[in-house]
């Protein structure tokens, strides 16, 4: 998922605007973090009340990068407003990434975070692409795994419930040029969390071409702010039309691409009759890398999990249109539709409006057999019920 090394490395002293050595800039350290604790704990609330991103836990973990210096010490402190100047190059420039996360509780009551090298790979290539200062992704994960740790108790037991967390790095240059920011603040926010949208009820999608989610040579491929704001428009009109999530389109030949802010898969029968395919669009730079996205390839192409569920899958990475699903859908091949993610995990859908018709997919009302199986077998992985090549991560 891209060398960290060289990503760390390849800042050079042009882009912190300071001539000095990189090299005797303060390196983020986690093994000098400093704690102040909250005088008085929230209240923890009924998980039926939980809602994706409402409620916050009491402590975050904040750090600042300058120039001169390189990175602060981290400092876990309680959560509440952050101060920063109004001519900040975030708040004009939108120098900002974030990942999403979270953090389980399995039977054997140890916290785990899914996968989370791919995030930190991720976050790396992210800052690099907004010429932001450098990070190392795995002192991010320390800071995160201290910070689940230390709030535990806001980790939901139930099943589908979890920790969401939401590192961030902005740029905080504070001034108004036009250039990139060599200062920064990291902080990362946690907040339980149930279910995004039930994802046992599918979903329905516009499909829409007029606007894009992303284009070649831009910032698609990243997990950057600018990614998201410029699709609320659109979703509002699809949510007026009645329906749930936009499926995004591009080029004259209306390539799909994703769905509303998450990676999208068909499941298609094969003329051979050797199981089904489960197709999605290849990582082309205007697709983000999703770790749901990749977590479900791997396991589509692991024999092991075939005999688990009694299916044989044909994972492929392709480009295809709204003709090309149009014609499968009238073929009796389309089988299902799914939306996945890390806030979603996977989620169906079950009808596509496209030039005033809707192409239904078959599941209907629930979920497909193959859309389950991937859920179901994600989520073991994640809380902990089942061991799968490494992917659950305990925060020791």
């Amino acid at each position: 998922m891209g060398d960290k090394d060289s990503i760390i490395a390849s800042t050079t002293p042009g882009q912190t605007g300071d001539s000095a050595n990189p090299r005797s800039l303060a390196a983020l350290d986690a093994s000098k973090l400093n704690i102040t604790l909250s005088k008085t704990l929230k209240p923890l609330q009924p998980i039926e009340t939980l809602r994706f991103g409402k409620t916050f836990s009491d402590h975050m973990i904040v750090a600042t990068y300058a120039p001169e210096i390189g990175w602060s010490t981290p400092e876990v402190k309680p959560y509440g407003p952050i101060a920063l100047d109004p001519a900040c190059s975030c708040f004009h420039y939108g120098g900002n990434v974030f990942e999403g996360m979270k953090a389980y509780l399995g039977p054997d009551s140890k916290a785990r975070l899914f996968r989370p090298d791919m995030n930190m790979r991720r976050l790396e290539r992210s800052c690099a692409r907004l010429a932001l200062p450098p990070i190392d992704g795995d002192v991010v994960l320390e800071l995160i795994k201290h910070l689940v740790n230390l709030e535990r108790r806001w980790i939901p037991k139930e099943s589908g419930y979890s920790l969401y967390l939401r590192p961030t790095l902005i740029g905080t240059r504070p001034d108004l040029a036009v250039t990139a920011s060599d200062h920064a603040m990291l902080y990362i926010l946690a907040s339980p969390t149930g279910p995004y949208f039930n994802a046992l009820r599918p979903i329905s999608l516009l499909a829409v071409s007029e606007n894009v989610r992303a284009w070649p040579g831009g910032t698609g491929g990243h997990k950057v702010a600018g990614n998201y704001s410029p699709g609320f428009l659109p979703q509002r009109t699809s949510a007026e039309k009645g329906y749930d999530q936009l499926l995004w389109l591009f080029g004259d030949d209306k390539r799909i691409t994703e769905a509303g802010a998450m990676n999208f898969f068909v499941v298609v029968k094969r003329d051979d009759g050797d199981g089904v395919d489960l197709i999605t669009t290849p990582l082309d730079g205007t697709i983000l890398p999703g770790v749901t996205r990749a977590s479900c390839l791997a396991l589509a192409s692991d024999p092991e999990f075939h005999k688990e569920i009694s299916v044989r899958l044909h994972p492929q990475e392709m480009v295809y249109t709204m003709s090309d699903l149009a014609k499968w859908s009238s073929e009796g091949k389309l089988l299902e539709a799914l939306a996945v993610g890390t806030a979603v995990i996977v989620g169906s859908c079950n009808r596509i409006g496209y030039d005033g018709e809707d192409i239904m997919i078959p599941s209907g009302a629930v979920m497909g057999p193959v859309g389950t199986a991937l859920r179901q077998k994600i989520l073991d992985i994640q809380e902990g019920r089942t061991e799968w090549k490494g992917w659950g991560v305990v925060c020791a």
